[in-house]
């Protein structure tokens, strides 16, 4: 997710905003194909286009708060190889990051886009200069957005890079137009013989666990992780210490038979990454709003 980098509700959508006026950031032209295929260097790392997609590089009390983007009527038994939302309603989405701008938030809302994720920084030095305007003209329109981090193991540790994402737009409100941030674990992609940041396994997951601790303790919400299998399994040990706290953006360029690191299921999935990275939220407009709403 971080040449550009997830599940439950709000109150309020902002449909009063009309659906024929498009907000447009600036009449410049987008850049297109800039982070939209692996490199040589990621493809050398086993990134392929299924089940190896990425967002990008900048250079109530007994339910588990995963359990919560359930739809209400979900079953009690949630299947391990897919969504259990998988034939019921859906939300679609976008993210972006800098590589994107300007978006045209009308153009997307008109094609039933509803919430968008938005890049806000890189380890603790990079911030999307474009953010500011890409998550107020998607507030704007009426999108449910949300910002995120484009980990870095290899730097700072996660708590200092959840520190930095926080004071560079990374928080939360419960104004049922905010989701929770998301973390972006991928592989390094300007490194092919070291995908994994040069961390072991358990150093990536000392890492990611320190972020998402961070994190709840600065905004008291758990944060969306962003992944993909091959580096959840190559460079993470398949951990399956997030799945009861974090949901899963699930990134799968088809349809995925079955997620990494003992989720249930995804509870968003970035589905392409052809022009504009497309997602969908695996429940309804309600669990949506639920979700930035932390109910």
């Amino acid at each position: 997710m971080s040449r550009r980098t997830l599940a439950l509700g709000a109150v309020g959508f902002g449909l009063s905003v009309a659906l024929t006026v498009g907000i447009t950031q600036n009449a410049a032209a987008t850049p297109r194909g800039l982070d939209r295929t692996p490199s040589a260097a990621a493809r050398a790392a086993g990134i392929t286009a299924a089940g190896g997609g990425y967002a990008g590089w900048s250079g109530h009390a007994s339910m588990t708060r995963t359990q919560r983007s359930l739809p209400s009527t979900a079953p009690s038994k949630v299947p391990s190889t897919l969504t259990p939302m998988a034939t019921g309603s859906t939300v679609p989405g976008i993210d972006v990051s800098s590589y994107n701008a300007p978006v045209n938030w009308g153009s997307w809302w008109n094609k039933g886009k509803r919430f968008a994720y938005i890049k806000a920084t890189e380890g603790t030095s990079y911030r999307n200069p474009s953010f500011s305007k890409q998550y107020t003209y998607s507030y704007r329109k009426g999108f449910i957005r949300g910002s995120y981090h484009f980990g870095r193991p290899d730097g700072a540790s996660g708590a200092a890079q959840a520190r930095y994402f926080v004071a560079h737009g990374g928080g939360w409100s419960a104004d049922g137009k905010t989701l929770p941030g998301a973390l972006d674990l991928e592989q390094n992609y300007t490194d092919g013989k070291h995908p994994c940041w040069r961390n072991s396994d358990a150093e990536n997951v000392a890492w990611a666990k320190s972020f998402v601790k961070e994190y709840r303790k600065l905004t008291g919400r758990d944060a969306v992780i962003y992944t993909n299998m091959n580096f959840w399994k190559q460079c993470m040990g398949n951990t399956t210490a997030f799945r009861n706290t974090n949901p899963l953006w699930f990134a799968y360029y088809g349809t995925p038979k079955s997620v990494p690191g003992g989720w249930p299921y995804y509870t968003f999935l970035q589905y392409s990454g052809t022009g504009m990275d497309l997602d969908r939220f695996s429940a309804g407009l309600s669990r949506l709003k639920a979700l930035a709403l932390n109910r």
